[in-house]
């Protein structure tokens, strides 16, 4: 079983309603925002630096990283672009 399978059986386990595959290109931009619930990153491919208002974590191939829900941040991909599992555990809005 390769790695994005056994990430995506992990979150699935876990309780996550949404779990998924995501990509984005080499040097990929996130502006500032926060989530208002569970989000959960595995990175199977590549890099981004996540950057929590001047404290900077770099995540690679095999990390996992639970993202704090309601705190700012922005993120921008690496030079070889990133794939990624992801969980949510989204609130709902009214």
């Amino acid at each position: 079983m390769e790695l994005s399978e056994r990430c995506m059986q992990t979150l699935e386990k876990e309780g996550f309603p949404t779990v998924y595959e995501w990509s984005d290109p080499a040097r990929t931009e996130y502006p500032e925002h926060a989530h208002e619930g569970r989000v959960t990153l595995f990175v199977t491919d590549g890099t981004i630096t996540i950057d929590f208002e001047g404290t900077e974590k770099v995540l690679k191939a095999g990390d996992r990283f639970d993202v704090p829900i309601g705190k700012l941040h922005t993120a921008t991909v690496g030079d070889r672009g990133w794939k990624v599992v992801v969980g949510e555990e989204l609130e709902e809005g009214p």
